[in-house]
């Protein structure tokens, strides 16, 4: 067999001209549509107008062009089918070798902040998928190509033989069946969302890949890193990579856990962040300020960790930052002067991700979490605590200051492996105890971790006592005020507690696991 046909029809054209010159040069005859007629005819390549295949005019502002028999014939016939060679020749109908498509714009048009309902569905492109459908599923005879990263290799093998290979078309035709697949699941994506279906019957999701990981969590383990169609400009997937090595499965992690803290912040912050759980966090005047809280939160955890900072890093943070060891540091931007110090470490890795805000910490996403054999999919936690809805349970209430930490202890907590403790004085943590299998355990790693800094501290649960124990050691290491979801059967108990050591505590109502 060879190539003597093909039909084109792409929306975005870039490529396409040079890609039908040759194919034309080599003796290929080329039908297309509406536009891309067009700018082929414009551009001096031959050029057969689809209403010329299928004597029927382009109607419905083009909405049916390309859905007829004369089209689909062509692709779908198998070619060493007796009786499909002679349904082709008693019709006059001629075979089609070669597609090149791709689809409406969707996901741009979707992308818009003011797109309309009208507009985006009438982005739904419903001849350009059908036809590479066809042309897929016949791949054993019919090339398809919608990735103008395959001109080339197609161009080459035309070449070389007059055709493709059958080990190229199956490429293609996979390739093809993906990328109508994706196209898909943004409509239905899309669709839910506008019916109030977040969680519908059947969950179906894309991603693209960003790149392949040298390996996964361990040596032995494959991973590749992929970012979702229209992911925010905040999020890890969008980030600059500005010098370093390639990033690995563990940082894309860490980074991420990092990331997530930082924007539950409006003051400068800066957060660090070892194995998904953050080693320190600080808040002050300045990313400079922060980040020497955030660094003496636990100078020894904080080395080869992660750090994320929701300020422009500037020279004299960069200078505090190049005297240890970090994996990466990310922020929304570096000055030149801090570049230029971070740099001279060869392999600490900058990225700079778009405005990091608390209000984006805030808009609901799904997460999505696999299992064996399926996956479970959850509304992202971007519950955000208001002051005064907080319940005082206790005798004593919070001083202004103890208010100020418990609610920083609070934002810190909620992004802590349950079960989880938090310590937090002068607008930093001072104690982590994380992942533990009883509350009671967290709360003595935080406090040993916390030691003399204890005293005066705050506490944040992330769940409630169950009893009074955590209490009674919180009381004894000197912590004045605890914030905590509150409604377990044994509340009284630990109001007690607090009572008799003079312990100010309130109840969010709203408990932050996270596993």
């Amino acid at each position: 067999m060879s190539i003597k046909r093909a039909l084109v029809s792409v929306s975005d054209k870039q490529g396409i001209v040079d890609f039908c010159r040759e194919l034309s040069a080599l003796g290929v005859e080329i039908i297309s549509t509406g536009g891309t007629s067009t700018l082929l005819a414009k551009e001096g390549v031959p050029v057969i107008g689809i209403s010329d295949v299928t004597g029927f005019p382009e109607i419905m502002d083009g909405r049916v062009k390309t859905l007829h028999p004369a089209v689909h014939s062509g692709l779908l016939a198998v070619r060493d089918n007796e009786e499909h060679t002679r349904q082709m020749t008693e019709l006059g109908l001629d075979y089609i070798d070669l597609v090149v498509v791709n689809l409406y714009p969707f996901a741009e048009t979707i992308a818009k902040p003011d797109v309309s309902y009208e507009e985006a569905i009438e982005n739904i492109d419903i001849g350009g998928p059908t036809m590479l459908r066809s042309a897929a599923k016949n791949h054993a005879f019919v090339s398809v190509v919608v990735d103008a990263a395959d001109y080339s290799t197609v161009l080459e093998e035309i070449r070389a033989g007059g055709d493709t290979s059958l080990t190229t078309r199956k490429r293609l035709a996979a390739k093809v069946f993906r990328h109508t697949a994706a196209y898909d699941a943004l409509i239905s994506d899309y669709m839910a969302n506008v019916t109030g279906e977040p969680l519908p019957e059947r969950y179906t999701v894309t991603y693209e890949k960003i790149q392949d990981l040298r390996y996964g969590e361990n040596p032995h383990q494959k991973a590749a890193f992929y970012r979702k169609p229209l992911a925010a400009a905040d999020t890890l997937t969008a980030a600059e990579q500005l010098h370093g090595k390639e990033l690995s499965y563990n940082n894309i992690n860490d980074a991420n856990a990092a990331l997530q803290i930082v924007k539950e912040f409006e003051e400068p912050a800066v957060v660090a962040v070892k194995h998904m759980n953050p080693c320190g966090v600080g808040v002050g005047a300045s990313v400079y300020e922060a980040y020497q809280k955030a660094y003496n939160a636990d100078p020894t955890s904080i080395f080869g960790g992660i750090v994320a900072a929701n300020r422009i890093v500037d020279a004299d943070t960069a200078n505090l930052l190049k005297d240890i060891f970090l994996e990466i540091v990310l922020a929304p931007g570096f000055t030149e002067e801090a570049i230029e110090i971070l740099t001279k470490k060869k392999n600490i890795r900058l990225l700079k991700i778009g405005n990091l805000s608390s209000a984006s910490a805030r808009q609901t996403s799904f997460v999505v979490t696999s299992i064996e054999g399926g996956m479970v999919v959850q509304e992202s936690d971007v519950h955000s605590v208001n002051p005064d809805e907080l319940q005082v349970v206790t005798d004593r209430k919070p001083s202004e200051d103890e208010m100020k930490q418990l609610l920083f202890g609070w934002k810190v907590v909620k992004h802590v492996k349950s079960n989880a403790i938090v310590l937090a004085a002068d607008d930093m943590t001072v104690g982590v105890g994380a992942g533990q299998m009883n509350r009671v355990g967290a709360a003595k790693i935080a406090i040993e971790q916390a030691g003399d800094k204890a005293k005066g501290a705050i506490l944040a649960s992330d769940a409630f006592f169950p009893m009074g124990d955590t209490l009674e050691m919180a009381a004894k290491a000197g912590i004045t005020a605890v914030i905590q979801p509150g409604g377990s059967i044994k509340d009284e108990e630990s109001i007690k507690v607090a009572n008799e050591y003079g312990i100010a505590m309130v109840f969010t109502g709203v408990r932050h696991f996270k596993h």
